[in-house]
């Protein structure tokens, strides 16, 4: 781990000053209510209220709900006897869990343990930047006549800052709000980022390293069952690999051996490198784990990055620039370190974004460190962009939102007539009252950043965050309608259901797992994957992709006759065809 290539901060001294320089005035304490009210409206839209959307999301749902009813084995789940495309076992168990405490809300149970998860992201991504920056390497410079930040204030502004830092980022709004083993992923990086953060702290005494050893213990163990062996093999193995390693150093610092420290350093380095790269290898064979192959790929890839991580990773390559010469200290080697192995990650599994999810708290904690070393110029810069792309954004929601109520713009009206066919707006006075009240607050926090000029390092993550929880906010009530129409099997599966009789069953031919966990749930739909003898099935079910190769074997089409095709709204990528059996039974 990166703690095997930094010096002990209690032992070396910081050969160059740091950056950092923080007036006291500059670390005025963002009020606890206004940060707590950001963390709220973040976390709560997006899991209520809405329906289980495609993939993913309803596949996990649907799955949890088998094994709360006791359909499914808890180690083994079984959907329509195929095993379950299962990615974790901890998040699974827990949804389940819920679902059968509180079984008359299946939907919202399920999401308990999830938006606990991403709390618990938040929680720890501040605690994190605020043990880091309290290390003496990680503090600002001491002025002549004294008049520098206070140790604890700073750490407190720059952990403000970090999840402030993190809440902006663009790519952590919908996969962190998805009833998926990705928010459980990150929120055990997130605490094996702060158990690093206590092992090193330079103050940190018996109950400090008692609390590291507890926490990281409970995130190994955790992060496994997290990450499983199924779903994200490399970040397992990263996982399994990183916390021994801290451990061993915490153990070495408070025992020191008779090892140079650079000898020592660098042999556990390797070991762990070689016993990473063995691991990617066996994985590469086990889980086709394989690089971008084309000159497109890669450029999706570079795409994904530039927006995935946004704002935070030009934050974060500002500090490494601007805080070149401590990079062996912990509060910048060890986000760096998280930061790398997610992205490497990321890279070997052909660019997946929840790979790239777990890279976020650590960029967090890295862009917190920029802002003491920033020039007024680029804050200025970082708030004018933000005013004016949040601004923007939101005013595009509202006029969409208007048209769709109104059909005033015609333009946008027809627009989304065309793309979502069928959908008729309902107005929902409690959404429309949050919405307005969150682009209120938007213009108030606006008005007072742009009227003063506060001192605060905060300041610079104030309207980034702001804007990124208004914009999700108002997709959360505003759109909810229209996303859970677009993005659910819901529309599909029920008319699907409206075409097959009353107590009939269907057979299934090359279906996702999502898709039938959408027939089965929303269309209430009984599937079958094969022909049963006491009852048969006079409805098939199948891709329009793979009805075409009707001539393959292993599958008579005879008897079937085709009776509807159904789009998922205008995706003709995505359809279904319904086959209805044209023989006496």
């Amino acid at each position: 781990m990166s703690a095997f290539f930094w010096s002990d901060p209690t032992l070396s001294p910081v050969k160059h000053p740091t950056p950092a320089i923080v007036t006291q005035a500059a670390v005025r304490r963002l009020p606890r209510w206004a940060l707590a009210l950001l963390c709220m409206a973040y976390v709560l839209p997006g899991y209520v209220g809405r329906e289980p959307w495609k993939n993913e999301d309803v596949a996990t749902f649907w799955v949890m709900s088998l094994m709360a009813n006791g359909q499914a084995d808890w180690w083994n789940p079984l959907i329509l006897g195929v095993p379950a495309d299962t990615q974790a076992w901890l998040p699974y168990w827990l949804g389940a869990g819920f679902i059968h405490l509180i079984p008359g809300f299946p939907e919202m149970a399920s999401r308990l343990p999830f938006m606990a998860a991403l709390a618990l992201t938040l929680f720890f991504t501040w605690y994190a930047v605020y043990r880091f920056a309290l290390l003496p390497a990680a503090q600002p410079v001491e002025f002549a006549f004294g008049g520098q930040a206070h140790p604890v204030d700073y750490a407190r502004a720059l952990a403000d800052s970090g999840l402030m830092a993190l809440l902006a980022c663009l790519g952590l709004a919908q996969l962190s709000h998805e009833t998926a083993a990705s928010t459980f992923q990150m929120a055990s990086f997130s605490m094996l980022l702060y158990s690093a953060a206590c092992s090193v702290h330079s103050g940190s005494g018996q109950s400090h390293t008692r609390r590291a050893q507890y926490t990281g213990t409970v995130t190994w163990i955790a992060g496994l069952m997290c990450l499983g062996w199924s779903g994200q093999p490399v970040l397992a193995a990263f996982t399994s690999l990183s916390w021994p390693c801290l451990h061993h150093w915490i153990q070495r610092a408070k025992q020191p051996t008779q090892i140079p420290t650079p000898v020592y350093t660098w042999l556990i380095g390797a070991i762990t490198s070689v016993a990473f790269a063995l691991f990617t290898w066996q994985a590469d064979k086990l889980y086709g784990i394989e690089l971008p192959n084309s000159a497109s790929d890669w450029y999706a890839f570079g795409q994904q990055m530039l927006w995935f991580a946004w704002p935070a990773w030009p934050l974060a390559i500002w500090t490494v620039w601007r805080w070149r010469n401590h990079l062996r200290q912990p509060h910048l080697a060890t986000p760096l370190y998280f930061t790398i192995g997610a992205s490497i990650a990321c890279l070997l599994l052909a660019g997946s974004n929840r790979a790239l999810l777990m890279a976020l708290p650590a960029l967090a904690v890295l862009a917190a460190f920029a802002l003491p070393t920033l020039k007024r110029s680029v804050s200025a810069l970082i708030d004018w962009f933000s005013v004016l792309f949040f601004t923007s954004a939101a005013v595009v929601i509202w006029v969409i939102w208007v048209a769709m109520m109104t059909g005033v713009p015609s333009k946008p009206a027809a627009n989304v007539a065309r793309l979502a066919p069928g959908f008729q707006p309902e107005f929902g006075g409690l959404a429309f009252a949050l919405a307005t009240a969150s682009t209120l607050i938007w213009l108030a926090v606006v008005a007072w950043r742009l009227g003063r000029h506060p001192t605060m390092i905060w300041k610079s993550m104030v309207l980034p965050a702001t804007g990124g929880v208004l914009c999700w906010l108002l997709l959360m009530t505003l759109w909810l309608p229209l996303l859970d129409y677009g993005r659910s099997y819901g529309p599909i599966s029920r008319r699907m259901s409206a075409l097959i009789e009353p107590g009939e069953c269907a057979l299934i031919r090359d279906l996702s797992q999502a898709q039938i966990a959408g027939l089965m749930h929303h269309g209430q739909i009984e599937l079958k994957r094969t022909m049963p003898e006491s009852q048969p099935c006079r409805y098939l079910i199948t891709r329009a992709d793979n009805a075409q190769q009707q001539t393959a074997p292993g599958f008579d089409w005879a008897p079937w006759t085709l009776k509807a095709r159904l789009n998922r709204l205008n995706d003709k990528r995505e359809s279904l065809l319904l086959f209805t059996w044209n023989q006496p039974l």
